[in-house]
């Protein structure tokens, strides 16, 4: 009996055992306990009883690890810009203008036959809208921002221009008349002037030069008329030349620019102004992305003038000029095209003894590199009027400083080095007139017989011949009378009436001089031939005609 005993007791404790090792999992995918069924009894009987069953080791409880806390996401982008946005938002304003325009009327009345029903509905109709003969208000609003806490505003020129009546707008819903101080429309910039009751929140220039493309930046304005709008985005590229004046070098941004922007300020990460949005690219009118800022290099100078003085005052050097292209380059011996090519310059300016001759190049200009020819009148505009200027020029293949004493440029005057192809005025002759390897007694011994050259047929300019092709007195050289088609002079845009003046910088009077000179640039190597031509009027410009 007690073999037979242990033997069920051992039996019990395997099972009790492998019941452990099943029900363990099911204890810990469960977590709660099992309730006794209705009449069980919810207390085991001892281990040591007979047929007892040992209970299951205990089960750890699993440990369940909490969610981090949320943190900040790395490369996410910018932080936050909301309190540098907050301390500069009171600083940009609402540009409000208003312009009576001419009623022109409904337009032509039409013809309705006499005695119908319709006829008074439309002589009221008509004459009710083109018999006021007054005037309607136009409306536009813009942006701008305060440099000044006792009132002083930048915005743009064709923001204000031509507004009889001009009213600044603040954050808070202030609103105060605006008197012109002062508008420059080559840079459309205006300055505008407020009288507050209490000193102004103003923001300060910053310097454009600093900035990089890819720098962060934030553009604040009134597009649509939603004022206080603040965009962000960054620096898409620098010195961006939209033909939209003679000095543009604006800068493109993607922070979003829409129209009512215009005038308003973009900032840098600083809170610094850095530029003054001014346009935008876009076939629909909203933003696509592509703005236009003019920099603060620029504008900053222009704003103070204004200020001052109600104008600007910018630095004249009194030359015409025109690009510096590869075959140019090649032809004056130009490690690559740069500069500004000068092809005349103007009398009674501040070139006065020759310091600067037609056919030089531009290379630097007070300290400054002239990249391309567009770079030289910004550069001679942002300098002082009267200051004297160290120019470096190449001339005759040999570079050479020499100093010149700036002028003033007069508003009223177009800048005469934004021209592609300048024009000399009448008069201008030293650079014409042949120098001492060409004495004027010897010119009835030239001879008159024409000649080819580059696809063009060359001949004396003689009186009938000027009279014929209407070339004023102060032109001389050889005339053109003939260019071939699809030869290196049609290519290079010669036409018949135009006047060889100068080859390589040497003055040629008769076709024979022109040939002459031709032969010895090919002895020499030379791949291009400078030559100075002059139009009917005057207008000069240098062409590279190719020698092989």
């Amino acid at each position: 009996m007690a073999h037979s005993v242990r033997s069920t007791f051992k039996r019990s404790v395997t099972l009790a055992a492998t019941f452990a090792l099943l029900a363990a999992p099911l204890q810990a995918v469960a977590q709660t306990p099992v309730p006794a069924a209705p009449g069980q009894n919810a207390n085991p009987p001892a281990a040591g009883s007979p047929g007892a069953m040992l209970p299951a080791p205990p089960t750890p409880s699993p440990t369940i690890n909490p969610p981090p806390a949320p943190g900040p996401i790395a490369g996410a982008g910018p932080g936050s810009i909301a309190d540098l946005a907050e301390g500069l938002l009171d600083a940009v304003v609402n540009i409000s203008t208003s312009q009576s325009v001419k009623d022109q009327g409904a337009g032509p009345q039409p013809q309705i036959q006499e005695g119908s029903p319709f006829q008074e509905f439309f002589e009221d109709f008509f004459d009710g809208q083109g018999g006021q003969n007054g005037n309607q208000k136009v409306s536009s609003l813009g942006s701008g921002f305060v440099i000044d806490p006792s009132g002083y505003v930048v915005t743009n020129n064709h923001v204000i221009e031509g507004a009889d009546d001009i009213e600044v707008i603040f954050p808070n819903g202030s609103k105060l008349k605006a008197r012109l101080v002062g508008t420059d429309t080559k840079t459309d910039l205006s300055v505008l002037k407020v009288e507050p009751k209490a000193p102004l929140k103003a923001v300060r220039f910053g310097d454009s030069r600093r900035m990089r493309i890819g720098d962060w930046v934030m553009a604040i304005g009134n597009p649509f008329g939603l004022g206080g709008s603040v965009t962000l985005g960054i620096i898409s590229a620098r010195g961006r030349n939209i033909n939209a004046g003679p000095y543009d070098n604006f800068i493109q941004t993607d922070a979003a620019i829409n129209k009512g922007n215009s005038g308003g300020p973009l900032f840098n990460m600083r809170g610094e102004v850095i530029g003054i949005n001014t346009a935008i690219i876009s076939p629909s009118g909203g933003s696509i992305g592509i703005g236009f800022a003019v920099p603060t290099e620029l504008a900053e100078n222009v704003v103070h003038q204004l200020t001052e003085f109600g104008e600007t005052r910018r630095g004249w050097l009194g030359v015409r000029i025109q690009p510096v292209t590869d075959d140019v380059a090649a032809s004056l011996g130009l490690d690559k095209a740069r500069g500004a090519l000068v092809s005349g310059v103007v009398n009674g300016g501040p070139i006065k003894n020759g310091e600067i001759k037609a056919g030089d190049v531009i290379l630097t200009f007070d300290g400054q590199s002239v990249n391309e020819m567009r770079d030289l009148p910004r550069i001679v505009a942002e300098s002082p009027v009267s200051k004297e200027v160290d120019v470096v020029i190449l001339r005759d293949g040999k570079q050479q400083t020499v100093k010149v004493t700036l002028g003033r440029l007069e508003d009223s005057a177009d800048p005469e080095e934004e021209d592609d192809q300048p024009a000399l005025p009448e008069g201008q002759g030293e650079n014409k007139t042949p120098d001492n390897n060409a004495p004027g007694d010897q010119k009835g011994e030239l001879s008159q017989d024409p000649a080819a050259a580059f696809g063009m047929t060359l001949a004396v300019l003689d009186e009938d011949r000027r009279k014929s092709f209407s070339i004023v007195e102060s032109v001389e050289g050889v005339l053109i009378t003939a260019v071939a088609p699809n030869s290196p002079a049609a290519q290079k845009g010669l036409k018949v009436g135009e006047v060889v003046v100068e080859v390589a910088q040497d003055f040629v009077e008769s076709p024979a001089d022109v040939v002459k000179r031709i032969s010895v640039l090919k002895s020499e190597g030379r791949r291009n031939a400078h030559v100075m031509i002059s139009d009917p009027s005057g207008n000069l410009r240098f062409v590279a005609l190719p020698l092989e």
